[in-house]
């Protein structure tokens, strides 16, 4: 049987708590695809990463610097990287997303933002495949979520693959550009991969 893992923002925090995670995914050899949430609040007081990207986003789009902003928010997922211990650079992906920023990529791809990033690390950490989102999570031109094609899509997808990591909260429109689910979109994509897992077991 292969299982489906998803982990809130909370348990995501900080290297302390992947490695927690990490031990959780790795006890159990069916536990196979991960679905992780952008870091949550470390302690009280703190702000989570989505906040964080959405304020670096509207300063971007009004036109302010916003340098200083997404440094702060790579530096949360280097002290995470720092702390597991991981051969992992992000430079490129923080030069994608101030790119995108300064043109005004829109709010929800700010969002997605923190859940592909952690994704990536959270791959890396356990030696899984990552899968970005927005390449299996299907929308149509308004916005709706499509079903059916995600369906077929993702289960094409996770068929050969063993363990995979398949960030929760957003997917892309046929344009290409991302769509964030409302409230609750991480636990909608754990439900997409357990339908399809129940889907290839059954086809095996």
């Amino acid at each position: 049987m292969k299982k489906v893992v998803k982990f809130g923002g909370s348990s995501l925090a900080s290297a302390e708590q992947f490695r927690k995670v990490g031990k959780i995914i790795l006890a159990e050899d069916s536990r196979r695809y991960v679905v992780p949430s952008a870091p949550g609040k470390r302690y009280n007081g703190d702000i989570k990463v989505t906040d964080m990207l959405y304020q670096c986003y509207y300063a971007a789009a009004n036109g302010e610097d916003f340098d200083g902003q997404i440094k702060q928010i790579k530096a949360r997922y280097n002290e995470i990287i720092g702390g597991l211990n991981l051969k992992l650079s992000l430079d490129k992906e923080f030069e994608t997303i101030a790119e995108n920023f300064k043109n005004k990529a829109g709010s929800d791809y700010a969002a997605s933002r923190g859940e592909y990033l952690n994704g990536i690390v959270m791959a890396n950490y356990l030696g899984y495949t990552y899968i970005d989102s927005a390449e299996v999570i299907c929308f149509d031109e308004n916005g709706n979520f499509l079903a059916d094609k995600t369906d077929e899509v993702l289960s094409e997808r996770l068929k050969d693959l063993d363990n995979a990591v398949v960030p929760g909260f957003y997917g892309a429109k046929p344009d290409g550009s991302v769509k964030t689910f409302s409230r609750g979109g991480s636990d909608i994509t754990g439900s997409m991969q357990t339908q399809r897992c129940n889907f290839l077991r059954k086809s095996n």
